[in-house]
């Protein structure tokens, strides 16, 4: 665990404060409705905790990026979370003018209040140290009525954002319980030593990211198993004529990323070959439609997509995973919302489910597939909501929220 202070100091030290909370409820809209999710659930746990505690609980977070489609005002999110809290959230359509500073001035014990999207102001992403944005009017301004800061969103740890490093500088900070518990787990790989093998299951579409995580802690893990998109670029390095573009699919998954990463996925599978475990078989949509299978080295040219490994595949990954002390998955090794080929990402939770072994499963479709398919979550030590702070956590690297929580700890 990092130095930095958590709810339990904070509830030594504070009763009945006007805490700013930092939230990441960041979240599918479809049809312009936004969509309920895990982030939601988890976040409730340390909103709930300090509403019951009689805090005047003001939260902040954010919803897309100026320009994009999803980026939007929080009002939806209020509702949502309200059904989580089980209470009316107030939700203002400010986030640090009048409206905001009164709402924090005027609320009452155990209130929840939501802002509105942090980032409809430009010193939220504004290019500044973070010691810098504690300066920024949106910082200044939502302190000043205030008593403490708790940062829970870790899954935005690695942003230098106003709303998430700046606050820690003005007012006494902590970690919400989110943030605590993702950082425990998700930092386990690089700072655990397990006495038995640990193993990594990687896949998903973003294939630079994993092999970013590959190339970097390769000394801490015993076995690579892949699928997705980084499985088929590791076969096509090894000679297997896969992990190309076909025409007409639309979106280039595979080309950019074998161009950026080839030499470095040439050189893991020389230096590195025995970890590394690669697809034996690939699963296709057959001429019926149906789910169909074909061996790696039956393959003599692409002609249709994968979109998940095949049978053999999940045999072998799950025999890694039953002889492991510890199981880390990071992306999906198929298209599993799709129930024809969720056998690969299924397959592989289930297994791990079923092993006594220490489990964090990270990224977000990836741990969406354990409702869509009734796993139990509780079977698994940590199910993340985080992305990209789960790829550098898993890396070793720096998170700049939660370095700047530990530099500014309370007495």
């Amino acid at each position: 665990m990092g130095s930095f202070a958590t709810l339990d100091q904070f509830a030594d030290r504070f009763a009945e404060a006007s805490v700013l909370v930092r939230l990441d409820l960041n979240s599918p809209i479809e049809d312009g409705t936004v969509q309920d999710n895990r982030r939601f659930e988890r976040h409730a746990r340390t909103v709930s905790e300090l509403a019951a505690d009689g805090h005047r609980v003001i939260c902040l977070a954010h919803q897309g990026r100026p320009g994009r489609d999803d980026f939007t005002h929080l009002d939806q999110h209020a509702d949502v979370f309200s059904e989580h809290l089980d209470q009316q959230i107030a939700f203002v359509a400010d986030v640090h003018g009048e409206d905001a500073v009164a709402a924090i001035e005027d609320a009452d014990p155990g209130e929840v209040v939501l802002l509105d999207n942090v980032r409809m102001v430009e010193d939220e992403l504004a290019d500044r140290e973070p010691a810098e944005h504690a300066e920024s009017d949106l910082v200044s301004q939502l302190a000043a009525p205030a008593d403490a800061y708790i940062n829970d969103a870790y899954s935005a740890a690695h942003r230098t954002h106003a709303s998430l490093v700046g606050f820690p500088y003005v007012l006494p900070a902590y970690a919400g319980r989110v943030m605590e518990t993702e950082y425990e787990a998700n930092s386990a790989i690089a700072r655990r030593s397990f006495d038995g093998k640990v193993t990594m299951v990687l896949g998903g579409t973003k294939a630079t990211d994993v092999i970013g995580v590959m190339d970097a802690i390769g000394d801490k893990v015993d076995r690579f198993c892949l699928g997705g998109i980084v499985g088929e670029l590791f076969l096509r390095a090894r000679g297997n004529p896969v992990g190309v573009d076909l025409p007409g699919e639309g979106t280039a998954l595979f080309g950019e990323q074998w161009e950026r990463n080839e030499e470095t996925i040439r050189s893991m599978l020389e230096e590195r070959g025995d970890q590394i475990r690669l697809p034996v078989d690939l699963a296709y949509v057959g001429e019926d439609g149906e789910r169909a299978e074909v061996d790696v080295e039956d393959i003599d040219e692409k002609i249709t997509p994968f979109p998940d490994v095949g049978t053999q595949t999940v045999r072998n990954y799950r025999e890694e995973i039953v002889d492991s002390e510890a199981v880390f998955v990071k992306g999906a090794l198929g298209l599993f919302e799709d129930e024809r080929f969720s056998e690969g990402t299924v397959g592989v939770l289930e297994a791990i489910a079923e092993t006594d072994c220490f489990s964090v499963v990270g990224g977000g479709d990836t741990s969406r597939a354990i409702g869509m398919y009734w796993l139990d979550e509780d079977s698994f030590s940590h199910v993340s909501i985080a992305g990209g702070a789960y790829i550098k956590a898993l890396t070793g690297e720096p998170l700049v929220a939660i370095e700047v929580l530990e530099a500014n700890e309370p007495e």
